[in-house]
């Protein structure tokens, strides 16, 4: 990706009211500090006032799904919903609007705390032959009336809430969008994750992804850089063709390269999944402790196949006893990667991740929208969720992500979870585990919190001096500018 040279003046560095120039050349910030009347390298450079606003290194999103980010505005929200009945006159008021032989989609029902419980004649009830599929805010559980079940060969399931694998084939059907329509709404993402500072991310859509990426670039969308991950069912075909974790795909103007080889070893919190140690209160039988996805056999077979090929593992473990077997195949094969979630954790496993070279790959905003699930599902451990400052301490590096669509596709509201462990005034949810803004900065910009020489120029702008800014603030932080590689991406200043 080359870059015009670029001078931006009368910039403020995190922390500190001094003003600075910074050059860019090259798409890299070769100068920093004040360059005076200096224009750079000749009188074709282009030079901006950043008007005393201040300059943070281009912010990571380390976890997305992003083609079911970009399809979430089209589908009907029933995240709002407080119990099965009310999910289902949410949908009841949109069943008039879908056309025969559509599907009805929703997002975003969380169970964990309801009266009742999620089946297929609460759905029925309002629905009547319209197919129905209502995703859950985790994505580890679907909702299905009886038309959809049907529809998919299953007509004969007793409650229609299918879990883990079974949702996940369900969620992979949904995408039947063509190609052009899912890379037009795709792009319109990625210009607006720009416009929150974000230069990067790194998607993990269960789709053999570097054919989709390829084609979106092709097609003109240039506004992220992309590491995309591969599961399980193509990690052969990866390994055949050679690819590498951080190796970037020729042809796509270095916007492309081979993300991680993602593993999901257990289900999720909301969903009563995540395997934990202590069973969950009010259930009983095999999963009375969550589900075990993969075999530890199996988990280090396919583990050790990525990573002698060059491939970083990038292990799904929500509960303590999933972390406690992921961390125990990166202690047997001897490699890194990244641990994605660590929500609860065993206190002898947190010194683990520094000393096995495993990132806490960890998504703030779940503390918060989780919080009340946890201390029910959890009770007596949420001490141990979301142990920020503890895996700090323990010299862990961090990476903060949004598991959009879980959340939001929005590191602000990443980085104000991870300080302020709060939202909408309640108090502070085990504040102990709140770290500082410069951590939470750096762990969403792949370990810089302040723009240097040498770096990158992919860059964010800000309104608000993110090092003093209060929790609100930090949230709804306000971006003027973004740059990738020097060329901007966003631009209102």
């Amino acid at each position: 990706m080359s870059t015009d040279p670029l001078v931006l003046r009368n910039a403020r560095l995190p922390g500190s009211d001094e003003l600075t120039d910074v050059e860019i050349v090259d798409g890299r910030v070769r100068r920093l500090g004040f360059l005076g009347g200096e224009r750079g390298d000749g009188p074709a450079v282009e030079s901006i006032d950043l008007g005393e606003r201040w300059l943070i290194p281009g912010l990571w999103d380390n976890h997305v799904h992003f083609t079911q980010w970009a399809q979430l505005a089209r589908r009907l929200d029933v995240s709002a919903a407080a119990s099965a009945a009310e999910a289902a006159r949410i949908v009841s008021g949109r069943i008039p609007r879908i056309a025969p032989g559509e599907t009805l989609i929703g997002f975003g029902f969380r169970d964990g705390l309801w009266p009742d419980a999620p089946g297929r004649a609460v759905l029925d009830a309002v629905s009547g032959p319209v197919p129905v599929v209502l995703v859950s805010g985790d994505l580890h559980s679907v909702w299905l009336n009886s038309a959809a079940l049907a529809s998919r060969g299953l007509a004969d399931h007793p409650t229609g809430l299918l879990r883990e694998e079974d949702a996940f084939a369900v969620e992979r059907a949904l995408d039947s969008v063509p190609d052009a329509v899912s890379d037009t709404w795709a792009d319109e993402a990625a210009r607006v994750a720009a416009t929150r500072g974000v230069v990067g991310i790194v998607d993990l859509e269960m789709v053999w992804n570097l054919d989709v990426w390829c084609r979106r670039i092709a097609a003109g969308t240039d506004s992220l850089r992309v590491e995309f991950g591969i599961y399980t069912e193509h990690l052969e075909r990866a390994v055949a063709e050679g690819l590498r974790s951080g190796a970037v795909i020729a042809g796509t103007g270095g916007l492309l390269a081979v993300g991680p080889y993602k593993v999901i070893t257990d289900g999720s919190l909301n969903t009563r999944t995540a395997y934990c140690f202590d069973d969950y209160p009010g259930l009983t039988g095999a999963d009375a402790h969550g589900v075990l996805s993969v075999a530890p056999d199996d988990l280090l077979r396919w583990m050790r196949l990525a990573s002698e090929s060059g491939i970083r593992p990038a292990v799904h473990a929500i509960g303590d006893r999933a972390n406690r077997i992921a961390l125990d195949a990166f202690e047997t094969l001897g490699c890194a990667g990244s641990i994605e979630h660590a929500q609860l954790l065993s206190r002898a496993d947190v010194a683990r991740f520094a000393s096995l070279g495993v990132v806490a790959s960890v998504q703030p905003e779940h503390a918060v929208d989780d919080r009340d699930v946890a201390d029910r599902y959890w009770a007596g451990r949420t001490d141990r969720a979301f142990m920020l400052a503890s895996l700090l301490r323990a010299g862990a590096r961090l990476a903060l992500g949004s598991d959009a669509p879980v959340a939001p596709l929005d590191p602000w509201v990443g980085i104000a979870a991870a300080v302020g462990r709060t939202r909408d005034g309640r108090e502070a949810w085990h504040p102990e585990q709140g770290v500082s803004r410069q951590a939470a900065l750096a762990a969403s910009a792949r370990g810089r919190h302040r723009v240097a020489i040498g770096d990158p120029a992919d860059l964010a702008v800000c309104e608000t001096d993110p090092f003093a800014a209060s929790l609100d603030d930090l949230r709804r932080m306000s971006v003027a500018a973004t740059l990738l590689g020097g060329r901007f991406t966003h631009r209102a200043l």
